[in-house]
């Protein structure tokens, strides 16, 4: 190929809104009838496409508006650029403007895409390679009433499902009964996590944690706020259950604090809050040096940022629970496919790059 020929000439920005199964579902920070989030294409001269995922996430100051004016505002330092040029356009972006990780991430995980697919290898290769190539389904059960919640738990059993995260929301009592009901209904060999999404104070999350561990829960996400990292040192020493941070492991930095002060006992990894495939590695790697456990948090969004998760996931060897990598499985109207939950297995995808595709006929599959 000529030299010019992996130089970036377009970037394409889509909308991608994709109703939930379940126009109620909700937890501890909001309610949102859909997923929301932007599809980033990546074209070069030649013709070569990579795809990247950006999503909407108000809850870490990304509306769905301000990340598109982030991914429009990066375009310029990107067309025109080599594009596998990976780490040079990486480190632009970053000195172009401080934080905007979802719309940094759909462009590293867009640029690794369209590398792989050009060398016509996977995208874990570009990261070392697969250690593994399937992992258990874990499926979030959105706040309801516990009843509720126990039947979408039995539900989801017989898809397959044999691990569940239950979202809290901050009230002690009915939340413990929420782990109660759904405990007696899936029996107990099936495992089980809550995440409160900041909602407890300290002392609340403790005496709920408490009473929780009765009924054999694996961890614990984001009890307390996620700037309360003196809170959430108290509840991790002070509980018998695994706390993870999510919220408050938004940056390298945070992830960097919270593994130096032993805060925590595991971090959720998540690319789109990290700002893409080679923070969220490095985030890893922090927390293997520190004796801090990881495992890779919720991609809701397209199939696309699931594939490119999964990928990621299949290269790091700390990981030390079940994933959140099935996700889409609740979502309508996929423009992508190439990723399907197969009692209760998400295997990782074949084929280059992410391994997906946009569907036939959709207006992306016209730039493939």
């Amino acid at each position: 190929m000529s030299a010019t020929s992996t130089r970036i000439s377009d970037v394409r920005i889509d909308s991608c809104i994709l109703p939930k199964d379940d126009p109620e579902w909700k937890f501890a920070l909001a309610a949102n009838p859909n997923s929301e989030g932007w599809i980033v294409t990546i074209v070069t001269e030649a013709g070569d496409c990579g795809y990247g995922y950006a999503s909407s996430m108000p809850h870490y100051g990304a509306p769905l508006a301000a990340v598109r004016a982030n991914i429009e505002g990066f375009t310029e330092t990107l067309v025109g650029t080599d594009s596998t040029q990976i780490a040079a356009i990486l480190h632009k972006l970053d000195r172009h403007v401080v934080g905007n990780n979802q719309a940094k991430a759909a462009i590293d995980c867009a640029l690794h895409d369209l590398l792989s697919r050009r060398l016509g290898i996977q995208l874990c290769d570009l990261f070392g390679g697969a250690m593994r190539t399937e992992f258990s389904s874990l499926r979030i059960l959105p706040i309801k009433s516990p009843a509720d919640m126990a039947a979408n738990a039995r539900k989801l059993m017989q898809k397959g499902v044999r691990h569940f995260k239950i979202k809290v929301h901050g009230e002690v009592e009915l939340d413990i009964a929420r782990v109660a009901a759904i405990r007696e209904e899936v029996g107990k060999d099936v495992g089980l996590t809550i995440d409160a999404n900041q909602s407890y104070t300290p002392k609340d999350a403790i005496r709920a944690i408490t009473a929780m561990a009765d009924h054999g829960i694996a961890l614990a996400e984001q009890p307390v706020a996620a700037g309360d990292l003196a809170g959430l040192k108290l509840v991790t020493n002070s509980v018998p259950v695994t706390v993870e941070a999510d919220e408050a492991a938004d940056s390298l930095d945070q992830v960097f604090t919270l593994v130096k002060g032993r805060m925590v006992d595991a971090v959720s990894l998540k690319i789109t809050k990290l700002g893409g495939l080679r923070n969220t590695v490095a985030a890893a790697r922090i927390c293997e040096a520190g004796g801090i456990r990881y495992r890779i948090g919720a991609h809701v969004g397209s199939r696309l940022i699931a594939a490119a998760a999964t990928h990621m996931a299949a290269t790091l060897p700390g990981i030390w629970y079940a994933c959140e990598l099935s996700e889409f499985d609740r979502l309508l109207d996929d423009p992508f496919e190439g990723l399907e939950v197969d009692n209760g297995i998400v295997h990782l995808p074949t084929g280059p790059g992410a391994g997906v595709l946009p569907r036939a006929g959709s207006a992306l599959a016209a730039v493939r």
